[in-house]
């Protein structure tokens, strides 16, 4: 049977930890709206290395007075709002990791996601997918994070004045119309990051708002602590960037953003020489999960489709029509989001349901 991603990586040498790097988010150490590969990295890791990093939320000014402190106020000051494109996502690095190759593969296993404050803010968006049933008007929903329960509930509602088009808007919120909101709900929370990947081989910058090959803004709920992402690099170093980050969300997204807050993240990073995958593949305890993306959400659906058949076929070791068999029977597919330009489907599969020692 052919190897798997997990099974390849335990035991190595390049599972442990070599260093730790410290990685603050700063005008200098980040980039808005874009992956770049000309862009220079800000550190240089090796296989193995561990990172803690600061991933700032873009919607810190939706609320500045809760989602704000000096540091971040100095980015969203200091960052040109010029120079925030073609996307819109604030990201810390990118990251050079030593003897990454075009072809290989970057393991980042994330370790830890500690909200930074207290608060996010989700925005029903013009991007939204109802959008024009709400009369195309913009509303803020500020949450707050309960850490005894890691729950979060509505702190305030207020209606957007205008549209919300410009990255890292600053609202003066405490002038606003505050409303009350969902009374009594409360959400689990669960950090993870909406943004993430390498840079692609492109010239210039790429917008961080697609998902793609390289990663991007998948907006995939499961990848937060305990979890594993494979992202096949595209440029030497492979330049990795975090950011997008979140609280909670649910699949779809389909206001146009979940609970975005900022995070303190912990993860490793592995270089893979061992196995190719062509999309960025996601592994958490229980389940393999494979992402299909494109501006039809049935291309998106073949896409992953196929690609889960290819990952069964040749890193789990079952023929084709075997694979084809499992997927119908057992594989979920789900929309991760339809509010990104180019939407998402993902499928994912138990690792429960293979014999023990394949797992």
């Amino acid at each position: 049977m052919a190897h798997t991603p997990v099974q390849a990586s335990q035991g190595s040498d390049r599972t442990t930890p070599s260093a730790l790097h410290v990685l603050k988010a700063t005008p200098e150490t980040c980039h808005w709206g874009y992956f770049d590969a000309s862009l220079a990295p800000v550190i240089k890791v090796k296989s193995g290395d561990l990172i803690q990093a600061e991933a700032v939320t873009h919607h810190a000014g939706d609320a500045p007075d809760i989602m704000m402190d000096e540091s971040v106020r100095h980015i969203f000051t200091t960052i040109p709002e010029a120079d925030r494109n073609p996307g819109v996502h604030l990201m810390t690095g990118p990251i050079w990791v030593e003897n990454a190759k075009p072809g290989d593969m970057l393991e980042v296993r994330y370790l830890r996601m500690t909200p930074r404050f207290d608060y996010g803010s989700n925005l029903a968006a013009n991007w939204g997918h109802l959008y024009k049933e709400f009369g195309e008007r913009e509303r803020v929903t500020i949450y707050r994070l309960d850490k005894a329960t890691n729950q979060a509930e509505a702190f305030y509602a207020y209606d957007f004045q205008g549209k919300y088009e410009m990255p890292g808007k600053i609202t003066n919120c405490p002038e606003c119309d505050r409303q009350a909101a969902l009374n009594g709900v409360r959400v689990p929370v669960r950090p993870h990051l909406g943004t993430a990947g390498v840079a692609p081989d492109v010239k210039g910058r790429v917008s961080t708002i697609p998902p793609g090959a390289h990663g991007g803004n998948i907006d995939n709920w499961r990848i937060g602590a305990g979890a594993t992402m494979f992202y096949p690099v595209a440029v030497d170093g492979a330049l990795f960037s975090i950011g997008d980050p979140h609280i909670s969300q649910g699949d779809g997204e389909i206001s146009g953003t979940a609970i975005e807050a900022s995070l303190d993240v912990l993860f490793q990073i592995v270089l893979r020489k061992d196995f190719r995958f062509p999309s960025p593949l996601l592994e958490t305890p229980k389940f393999w999960i494979v992402h299909g993306f494109d501006e039809d959400l049935n291309v998106a659906m073949r896409g992953a489709s196929l690609d889960m058949l290819k990952f069964l076929n040749e890193e789990r070791g079952l023929s084709k029509n075997d694979a084809y068999s499992l997927m119908s029977i057992t594989a979920d597919f789900t929309v991760t989001q339809v509010v990104d330009g180019r939407q998402g489907v993902h499928v994912r599969i138990p690792r429960s349901i293979f014999p023990t020692s394949a797992k």
